[in-house]
């Protein structure tokens, strides 16, 4: 699934390609809006919010999640797709540019109220400019009895952490990734490194995994082979995660 610094960078392309320019086509491939059009109207923003992104033309903001397969492709108007047209959920353009999100979970057309609510279960935003890390440890405290990487992929603790940076986070601060919330030792440390590490991969892409999705490879700290286990609870339940068991070797309270 893409995590905040995917969908920052995307965030990035559109803002260069979409705002201050007039809609010539807004095509929204999903019934509920596929008669919403906003052509011959200007973008205005376009705001990252954790994974979640909009794209704010006058009153309405056209709120857009890439979920596990999504993505936005922003090219010269009339470029050519880098997907199938059928997989196409939203498409629009200026006299210039042509922005094409593909696979979309989510795709709405929602009014500034409606807009504010439906991010408003989110914890603080490790690339948003309001970022506030101690209401980030405050969050995750108040799951004393998950495992560490379970809670710091809820986002209603923090927004933007996926299963790439809730391992990686773990790997750096060197804490097991199943060790329960309460036995972390220092909770603002291991948000401190979540932040860094976000706001690493936002500013130099591509970002540089460690650990995730390298089992069998030596740990480049102490050359242990990472180890990859399945665990989490409720909708993060049989998450892939990745750590070194040498260098992260507090012992957990969860099973493998």
């Amino acid at each position: 699934m893409p995590e905040g610094d995917t969908v920052f960078h995307a965030a990035e392309r559109l803002r260069t390609a979409l705002v201050g320019k007039p809609l010539t086509r807004c095509d929204i491939r999903v019934p509920r809006f596929a008669t919403v059009d906003l052509s011959g109207r200007a973008v205005d923003q376009v705001v990252p919010r954790g994974k979640h992104l909009f794209i704010r033309v006058g009153d309405a903001s056209i709120h857009t999640h890439l979920k596990m397969e999504g993505i936005w492709q922003v090219l010269p108007r009339g470029g050519r797709w880098r997907r199938p047209a059928f997989k196409a959920r939203i498409v629009l353009a200026n006299d210039t540019s042509e922005a094409v999100g593909f696979e979309m979970g989510v795709v709405e057309v929602l009014s500034a109220q409606e807009a504010e609510r439906a991010v408003a279960h989110l914890g603080p935003d490790l690339l948003g400019p309001d970022w506030d890390a101690n209401e980030a440890v405050e969050r995750l405290a108040r799951h004393a009895d998950i495992p560490i990487s379970v809670a710091l992929l809820d986002q209603r603790n923090l927004a933007g952490v996926g299963n790439v940076f809730a391992s990686e986070t773990c790997f750096q601060a060197r804490v097991d990734p199943r060790t329960h919330v309460s036995e972390v030792a220092n909770l603002a440390e291991v948000v401190d490194v979540a932040h860094k590490l976000l706001t690493l991969a936002a500013a130099k892409p591509p970002r540089q995994e460690l650990v995730y999705g390298k089992a069998g490879r030596p740990c480049p700290r102490c050359a242990t082979p990472i180890i990859r286990i399945q665990h989490g609870v409720g909708v993060s339940a049989e998450r892939n995660v990745y750590l070194c068991p040498r260098c992260q070797s507090g012992q957990p309270t969860t099973t493998t």
